[in-house]
């Protein structure tokens, strides 16, 4: 039997593209001569839905779509993921497979295994399966069916396992001839060899053969990098399917032939395949398709210009320079140069005369007291007014420019620089906001040497750099990785070799401007732990960790 394994790019709550996307793959798996198409996790109603699961008439969409499905599977088992009803006690859905052929439907498979952390919590919104019934019979064979986390639980690869129910144990009991997994996987660094190794444990538990079917493409903060895999039953990887593309794979379980995989791209590759998907996807899927962003000169927004430009097409992106009294000539000519390469349109519009009569309106209440952060927040405030402005009247969306490393430690301004539909570096620390844009720069020079070779800075008073607030980034980076993605305590991260002083005050920083990170528009996670939907932080608390270092 061949076995199409249909990797595709679905959006929330579009039933009817949702649908037109698994007719278009079964047309595929029909012309390559297969019997069986495998889809991702919750194919009809996209991944993730959240909330509106709670909508009756978010269901019966969903029902619809599936009987439409059933209808496209002409001579061919359609497996796609949906939601079911739960008619007994707890949640009142079950995330299932179902397969369809001939407007029938022949299967049913209930998720068994509900993750409810960091991005994901399924428990939320669904009900386990109680006795879950693995296995389909078709064509002869015994195919055993799992959905996503039900075989992220394997003992060979995670050392604090979750679970005490194993769908893979159990289903090895039944001796499959293949296990097919529907999935919905978000993309961060470093996660397909976990992946993989997770496969190669399921094939030896189970003894057969791995089909594995990915989501690809973004959904607002979550990007998915497809990378769909076939291995076969001694954990050898037969198949792969591209990055961030869809694509479709075909195994025949008669006579699998091993294809080989191309090249895989450098960390920093993927990374930057992730940041062109999410924008691409994130502005599209929310119906724009131009966008705007404020150009300051810095290695920040060149990098997001960049993205967006191949996300979308240079048509398709403005880039706008504001510059105040303390902006350099060489800021100006960076952004117009960048412009210029990347083929964006381009606008200067000076905030300065805004500036001066901003200052004059407060000089009676500002009377007698110092110049400080104020003065230099009307001029960022004073920006996201222009670029609010400019998306109200052409119909843009304006991408925010801010970086991990200055999010978390609350360097920038609300209503300001943080203005935006979507904050498209917001995961991206400052060291490797350079390494992505040296990335941007391998076939040619898009972003000027110049802005590379420039001490970071806001210029927003005269002589200004990041250093003047911030560590070295090398340093600040480093601690916040320790303190936001391996969720280290500061005492540790002090024996790790960092000043306790420096750790202290790094701390206090992160968790003092929570209430920014929460103001601000979705990020696009391309780390273990982002702001955003798997970071849920109080604002309003009193624990003061790391102050007594």
């Amino acid at each position: 039997m061949k076995i199409a394994v249909c990797q595709i790019n679905t959006t929330v709550g579009d039933f009817d593209g949702n649908v037109k996307k698994v007719a278009q793959g079964l047309d595929q798996a029909r012309a390559a001569g297969c019997e069986l198409a495998l889809f991702p996790e919750l194919t009809l109603t996209g991944y993730p839905p959240r909330d509106l699961l709670d909508r009756l008439s978010f269901f019966e969409a969903a029902q619809r779509a599936l009987d439409q499905v059933a209808r496209e599977a002409r001579g061919i088992l359609a497996l796609v993921g949906t939601i079911l009803e739960n008619k007994g006690s707890g949640n009142p859905l079950y995330n299932a497979a179902v397969g369809v052929k001939d407007g029938r439907v022949l299967y049913t498979y209930k998720k068994a295994l509900l993750p409810n952390y960091d991005v994901f919590d399924e428990a939320r919104y669904f009900a386990p399966a109680s006795k879950p019934e693995p296995l389909l019979r078709y064509c002869g064979l015994k195919i055993g069916v799992t959905l996503c986390e039900d075989i992220w639980n394997m003992e060979g690869v995670f050392t604090n396992r979750l679970y005490s129910y194993d769908p893979v144990a159990q289903l090895a009991k039944e001796k499959p001839d293949l296990v097919l997994n529907l999935s919905a996987s978000p993309f961060h660094v470093a996660k397909l060899p976990v992946r993989r190794a997770l496969l190669q444990e399921v094939t030896q538990k189970a003894k057969a053969p791995v089909l594995y079917c990915n989501l690809v493409g973004g959904n607002d903060e979550l990007v998915f990098d497809g990378c769909s895999m076939v291995l076969d039953g001694g954990g050898n990887l037969f198949q792969t399917g591209r990055a961030f593309e869809e694509d479709l794979l075909v195994y025949d379980t008669e006579n699998p032939s091993l294809k080989p995989a191309a090249p895989a791209p450098s960390e920093i590759g993927t990374i930057y395949q992730a940041l062109v998907t999410g924008p691409r996807d994130y502005v599209r899927k929310c119906g724009f398709e131009k966008v705007l962003i404020g150009l300051s000169g810095g290695i920040d927004s060149a990098l997001v210009a960049v993205l967006a430009a191949e996300a979308l097409g240079p048509e398709n992106v403005m880039g706008v320079t504001m510059p105040s009294p303390f902006s350099s000539r060489g800021s100006i000519e960076d952004s117009r140069q960048l412009s210029q390469a990347l083929g964006i349109g381009f606008n200067e519009m000076p905030i300065t005369p805004l500036f001066e009569e901003t200052l004059k309106t407060f000089e009676p209440v500002f009377k007698g007291l110092p110049k400080d952060a104020t003065e230099e927040n009307l001029q960022a405030r004073l920006r996201g007014l222009i670029l609010m402005a400019l998306s109200n009247k052409f119909n843009r969306l304006v991408l925010s420019t801010g970086n991990k490393s200055e999010l978390s430690v609350g360097y920038c301004t609300l209503y300001g620089d943080m203005c935006g539909g979507l904050a498209v570096i917001s995961d991206v620390p400052k060291v490797m906001v350079y390494q992505l844009s040296r990335h941007a720069n391998r076939k040619g020079p898009l972003i000027p040497e110049a802005v590379f070779a420039k001490p970071p800075s806001a210029e927003l008073r005269p002589n200004q750099t990041d250093q003047d607030s911030l560590p070295p980034y090398e340093t600040l980076d480093a601690v916040l990785r320790l303190y936001i993605e391996e969720n280290m305590p500061p005492a540790k991260i002090v024996k790790a070799g960092f000043e306790p002083q420096l750790v202290r005050d790094i701390v206090r920083k992160v968790n003092a401007n929570e209430y920014k990170r929460r103001q601000m528009a979705p990020g696009l996670k391309v780390t273990t732990k982002a702001f955003g939907m798997g970071r849920r932080v109080p604002i309003a608390q009193k624990f003061k960790e790391g102050q007594t270092l």
